[in-house]
């Protein structure tokens, strides 16, 4: 019987309360198996570096104890390696620990783009670029998807900062939503097919995800062909019976049965019809019948195996910002001192519901004194407390162990409490004590290597006194045998970043907006974020996207560029199904082997509308012995040309000259080339009230401005006033029982916490608590408060007593 047949004779055997009862978890992690159809119980749980499967108390924001398992670096590492070959083996490593934990579905690959870099998640997302997102994405789901475990993609969209990320509204405008918020998912959907897609908490344009018809069904599915199941963020749903109707599969976690007794109520009055419930029936029954290989005897997997794979991912994720005078690679003589606490207490991966507990974990001091030479000395000084302010005392210490060493390596980053899921950062500057340690440390002694282990950029205002810089991040379990490597030689670096760093985030072309209110964010920047503003508008940066250093050289040479030719003028045909192709010589000249990653970026010359000056548009990585060369050939299709046309609500490529740049960063381009295209477009007239656009260096994006991109007035502001089921914590906490609230949820934290959660656990804890919408309060207390109660507790704190007395329920049921 094929899943179709299979699944039109389960919808038929099925009664209303158990397809009712499909719409929801089972509970935290599990969806409802019904035991009369051998439908079993599929488990979905956290990834997207490691498989976080809780097995005793649970939460969706990494506070309870989960099993262990390989913890790969973060995303914002592993896209530094550029590497899609390294992200489907990782996919595949991370499918086999799935199977063998009978994990049918794992939450990840998360591709929201990197608006700022002070988001507090982007240590778990890609790249501030949408196709190198895309690209990665796509690898890692199938990779996963491979091994008979579905990949979720995360979070369908537009949720790029966490304030506010449970209420506030995304306003964005259509061409900048469909070209950069929505441009990963979609290059993922398409190629990768994903089982499922999670929808996140916000809103966007002044409707909760949950409920985006738009979104959801219009441009997910009918758009993108996308046919498998979206699952809502945990505690997303506001209205369980919209999102029925406009295109939400499954609600997860358990709402302990209040959104089914909603679901059946609409059923039988008639506001939901019941081939909208089959239609999302029948997708939560395709979903459990492809899980059923999850659940066979699961293949071998080698964690000692996956733990070599994860120091390779961390190998490929070292970018190497600086190396003046090449102090690196160090030689494994003499005396060497390493300063800093996380060289002890090394941080590897983010906090909240990534949170990994990995199957062994290194130390880089350890891992560093192991591939020393016989005769060797190595001193260790800590520098600085992780927490608190500076010493001068550890100071003290760390510069009489440097004056007494050959060569020093300093361990610099962002403590958990600094970034992490639930808030964000506030501002790009490492802990105090760190910078008066590299102060007094960089004008005095010359032989300085910084390692940085951070989940997003930093801002280094001692980039000029320091000769060599390597970019760790956040490498995972075995993320210090792979700096021990990078900084001996044993592994030659060849990240490059999937970010810009700035200078200060005020250089940030949508820092004014960033994050915006709590209940409406405006994304008054536009196109205009990473690298397309700072290249565009020419505005200085520590170190460009794209850049990173080797220990050895690669030259570039022979483009060609070849396309369908068209008229006497060489110009290039370009439609829908046509493509251009790049052709191009990279060579190692260098006296090491080494990987080089050539980027290739499209620019339009003069078009109608605000474009970046460039944007990736292909890549490829190459790895290349002493003196070989490689010819690297890639395709530019239709939609590498194309933006987004409001008017015509289609993808345009206007007949124009277009620059074609192959290059080892944005800002370190080295062949270039110009072509004319033949399209059915011709360049437009400039829309006036989009001039601000056009100078994007002025960040002139006032009301009139940003009214005329979004093409209708600004929304309204949103009052706090009068309290209701989406109002949060926060808001309600003016009043005394809305402070009762939050005691008792600070109080259930702390029993999952346990005793001493940590600074950033209880930052994070205390932030979700203050945005967490009334409506979880119902939906997650697992029916043990009535929406009846709540709705009598939200008059009281509005001080609606007459309302109260008038609907006051019989026993608050």
């Amino acid at each position: 019987m094929t899943n179709e047949a299979e699944i039109q004779a389960l919808l038929a055997a099925l009664d209303l309360q158990e397809k009712a009862a499909l719409c929801s978890g089972r509970d935290f992690w599990f969806l409802p198996g019904i035991e009369r159809l051998d439908l079993p119980a599929i488990m979905l749980t956290d990834g997207p570096h490691g498989v976080r499967k809780q097995t005793g108390s649970s939460d969706h924001v990494g506070l309870a104890e989960s099993v262990p398992a390989t913890c790969f670096p973060t995303a914002s590492g592993l896209a530094s390696s550029w590497n899609r070959e390294l992200l489907e083996r990782i996919g595949q490593a991370l499918g086999r620990e799935c199977r063998r934990e009978r994990v049918s579905v794992l939450l990840g690959p998360g591709v929201n783009l990197k608006r700022n870099p002070l988001g507090g998640r982007n240590f778990e997302y890609f790249s501030e670029d949408p196709f190198l997102s895309g690209q990665l994405a796509t690898a890692w789901i199938q990779g996963v998807q491979s091994q008979g475990v579905g990949a979720c993609l995360k979070h369908f969209a537009v949720n790029n900062h966490e304030t506010g990320r449970m209420v506030v509204d995304a306003v964005v405008d259509e061409r900048t939503l469909r070209e950069l918020y929505l441009a990963a998912f979609e290059s993922a959907v398409r190629d990768a097919a994903p089982w499922t897609v999670m929808c996140a908490y916000n809103k966007v344009n002044g409707t909760y995800l949950a409920e985006h018809r738009q979104l959801l069904t219009d441009v997910l599915r009918r758009e993108w062909g996308f046919d498998g199941a979206v699952v809502s963020d945990w505690g997303a749903v506001s209205d369980r019976v919209a999102g029925i109707a406009t295109g939400l599969d499954l609600e997860m976690p358990s709402s302990g049965g209040v959104n089914t007794r909603r679901i059946l109520d609409a059923v039988r009055e008639g506001t939901l019809a019941p081939a909208e419930l089959d239609t999302v029936v029948a997708r939560v029954l395709e979903l459990i019948l492809k899980s059923r290989e999850s659940l066979r005897a699961a293949p071998a997997c080698s964690l000692d195996a996956h733990h070599d794979l994860a120091r390779t991912a961390a190998e490929e994720a070292c970018v190497l910002l600086k190396n003046d005078g090449h102090l690196l690679p160090l030689a494994t003589q003499g005396s060497l001192a390493v300063i800093g606490a996380l060289a002890q207490d090394t941080r590897y991966q983010g906090s909240g519901s990534s949170q990994i507990r990995p199957t062994r974990l290194e130390q880089p001091l350890q891992e560093i004194e192991a591939l020393l030479g016989e005769g060797a000395t190595l001193g260790y000084a800590p520098g600085y407390a992780l927490e608190g302010q500076g010493d001068s005392a550890l100071i003290r210490e760390a510069l009489a162990l440097a004056w007494a060493s050959d060569r020093v390596v300093l361990f610099l980053g962002l403590p958990p409490a600094c970034e992490s899921e639930g808030f964000d950062r506030d501002s790009l500057d490492l802990p105090v004590a760190q910078l008066e340690l590299v102060k007094a440390l960089a004008p005095v002694y010359d032989r300085l290597v910084v390692v940085l282990q951070n989940g997003a950029p930093v801002a280094l205002p001692f980039a000029g006194a320091v000769p060599a810089i390597v970019e760790a991040y956040l490498g995972g379990q075995a993320g210090a045998s792979a700096i021990a490597n990078i900084l001996f030689g044993r592994a030659n670096p060849g990240g490059k970043l999937a970010e810009t760093f700035p200078v200060s985030s005020a250089d940030v072309a949508g820092n004014a907006w960033f994050p915006g209110a709590l209940r409406q964010s405006q994304y008054r920047e536009g196109p205009w974020v990473g690298y397309r503003y700072f290249d565009t508008a020419r505005v200085p940066v520590a170190f460009p996207f794209g850049h990173g250093l080797s220990y050895t050289h690669f030259e570039y040479g022979n483009l060609v560029v070849t396309g369908r030719g068209a008229a006497a003028d060489s110009a290039l045909v370009m439609a829908e199904g046509d493509s251009v192709t790049v052709e191009f010589t990279v060579t190692n000249t260098g006296s090491r082997d080494g990987a080089e990653v050539a980027q290739l970026y499209v620019g339009q010359h003069a078009g109608s509308v605000p474009r970046p000056r460039r944007e990736l548009k292909g890549f490829e990585k190459v790895f290349l012995g002493v003196g070989e060369s490689k010819v690297i050939r890639l395709s530019l299709d239709f939609r590498a040309f194309a933006f987004w046309c409001v008017r015509r609500r289609r993808w345009v490529v206007e007949c124009d000259s277009y620059h074609i740049d192959i290059g080892s960063s944005v800002a370190d381009i080295r062949l270039q080339s110009t072509v004319q295209l033949e399209t059915a477009d011709p360049v437009s007239v400039r829309e006036p009230a989009l001039a601000a656009y056009f100078e994007p260096a002025a960040r002139d994006f006032d009301d009139a401005a940003f009214a005329a991109m979004l093409g209708h007035p600004l929304p309204a502001a949103v009052p706090e006033r009068p309290f209701h089921l989406n109002s949060t914590l926060g808001e309600v906490g003016s009043t005394w029982l809305g402070r009762k609230l939050q005691q008792l949820m600070r109080s259930q934290a702390m029993q999952a916490a346990g005793d001493d959660p940590g600074e950033s656990s209880q930052r994070m804890m205390d932030a979700v608590i203050a945005e967490m919408p009334l409506r979880n309060l119902v939906t997650m207390s697992q029916g043990k408060l009535s929406p009846a109660l709540m709705r009598a507790m939200i008059h009281m704190m509005n001080g609606h007593w007459g309302k109260l007395l008038r609907n006051a329920p019989v026993g608050f049921r």
